[in-house]
């Protein structure tokens, strides 16, 4: 996976139920009720598989789902991040022969396919935490002992032991036990685990979820041993923090000062994420509104790599994107526009193509939606758009078309980026190959505008006319460009004399 990739996030309980005789399976504590937010809801491999196409057709070129191993715990085990058994699909999802056939599927419909892993913690029914191998196995306190989740503190050369200790050994959840990776027989079981699904289902990639809550040294060894076997290999770290300078830290680079490499290549760019929301939601100011998008970006030399960065408006930990904007749609294509064409990896959570809603403070419930047309008897079906209104009509097919340009056009896979300070509510940028040119225009004014380009003349490098890509009108006067009000402008540029 690379930045020519856009990634598709699907929660697979809540994708769509393909298969409802597993439903309900024998042996499992929890079985479905959808009526239940944090319940299970039937969503499953079956499901994804059947609508294999509707994520190829919309232009994405990754798949990634939450985790599908079995989570056997007592309630809200639909998320998949507790853990019960390493090497077995959730029946309730399909069996280890569904996986591996959807991983084929996906690559004969041109989709890498990036696996969850969970390496910190596990479900406290995993039969390796009901009957531990050794003590260790596990980081114990005589009482339960939460994580602070201060991952700052790894970073921080002050930090006090306590918090170290805190923040690394204590655990994510009550029923989530931390697992201790400097235990030898620990760390070779997740390499032998990585090593047999790579082997087993041939995916293209791992997401490693709350890579800084893991023992630092064990997990950049793991990662080392990984890479050294799979060179092409993907690894994604989450790394879920609010400054560039403590996320970069943890993208693989020989700069950190303690020489630290967690031998992670992509990390998750939260920071963006962020800047986005508050770039379109605040007045302009100094360092506020879109110079946030400029300052954000102005702080990549922090990074090995910022291509590797995976930016996104959304995922399964947060506010949906259209809910953080206010439901206002023309906000909501500015800031696709800008995370669709900037630097790094995108990636798009299931149902943000629709605009879907959803607080996080209400409960992961509410975020987690089962994404309409996934089950039979539904009256609004999104993969072949019976029902949704016009907004969702409109925002699918501007998905649609910014990914399906985005596929053939290497300008914005790893071209120069060039950008200019924000001005009066305008944001300009390109992105420069030595073949290719894309210009980018946000505007955040209410008002349609008349952009002067005698600012911009050394992005325009020459270039007489272009297309735009949006609506496919071709554009020959660049001397002053029209843009409507709250819209984005994005032009790739022909003519070049």
């Amino acid at each position: 996976m690379n930045s020519s990739d856009v990634v598709y996030l699907l929660m697979p309980d809540r994708f769509s139920n393909g298969d409802r005789s597993n439903d309900t399976v024998e042996g499992m504590l929890e079985q479905t009720n959808r009526q239940n937010p944090d319940g299970r809801h039937g969503g499953d491999i079956a499901g994804i598989a059947k609508h294999i196409d509707y994520i190829a057709d919309m232009g994405f070129t990754a798949l990634w789902a939450n985790p599908l191993l079995e989570n056997n715990m007592p309630e809200k085990s639909y998320h998949g991040y507790a853990i019960t058994d390493y090497y077995t699909i959730d029946p309730r999802f399909g069996t280890n022969s569904d996986y591996r056939n959807l991983v084929g599927l996906a690559h004969e419909k041109g989709l890498k396919v990036i696996m969850d892993m969970v390496f910190n913690h596990c479900g406290t029914n995993h039969w390796l935490v009901r009957d531990l191998p050794m003590d260790d196995w596990v980081n114990q306190w005589d009482t339960f002992t939460r994580s602070n989740y201060r991952i700052e503190v790894k970073t921080d050369p002050y930090a006090s032991d306590y918090d170290l200790k805190l923040m690394g050994k204590g655990w994510f959840d009550v029923t989530m036990a931390d697992l201790n990776q400097k235990n030898p027989y620990v760390w070779k079981y997740l390499v032998q685990n990585s090593i047999w699904w790579i082997e087993f289902a041939g995916i293209d990639g791992i997401r490693m979820d709350a890579y800084p809550y893991t023992d630092r040294e064990a997990m950049s060894e793991w990662a080392m041993t990984i890479r050294k076997l799979y060179p092409s290999f993907t690894i994604l770290g989450e790394i879920w923090l609010q400054k560039s300078s403590h996320t970069a830290y943890w993208q693989d680079n020989e700069r950190n000062m303690d020489d630290y490499r967690s031998n992670i290549p992509a990390v998750t760019d939260f920071r963006t994420h962020y800047a986005v929301i508050e770039a379109l939601s605040e007045k302009e100011g100094w360092t506020q509104g879109l110079r946030r998008l400029y300052y954000v970006l102005s702080q990549d030399f922090l990074y090995n790599n910022p291509e590797n960065l995976l930016v996104f408006p959304d995922n399964h930990d947060l506010n949906r994107y259209y809910t953080s904007l206010n439901e206002d749609f023309d906000k909501y294509k500015l800031g696709l526009a800008f995370l669709l064409t900037t630097r790094g990896i995108p990636q798009i959570y299931y149902g943000t193509e629709i605009l879907m809603t959803g607080e996080e403070h209400k409960g992961h419930g509410y975020i987690r939606q089962d994404f309409p047309g996934g089950w039979e008897g539904d009256t609004i079906d999104a993969f072949n758009g019976t029902g949704l209104n016009e907004d969702q009509e409109e925002a699918q097919r501007f998905v649609q078309k910014l990914l399906t340009w985005r596929q053939k056009t290497p300008a914005i896979h790893n071209g120069k980026l060039i950008h200019f300070i924000p001005e009066d509510d305008v944001y300009v940028y390109f992105r420069t190959t030595n073949s290719q040119s894309v210009m980018v225009i946000l505007n955040k004014n209410e008002e349609d505008i008349l952009v002067d380009m005698r600012r911009y003349r050394e992005g325009l490098n020459g270039f007489s006319s272009a297309i735009d890509v949006i609506s496919s009108e071709k554009i020959t006067n660049l001397d002053q460009i029209f843009v409507q009000g709250m819209s984005p402008l994005i032009l790739e540029l022909s003519g070049n004399d």
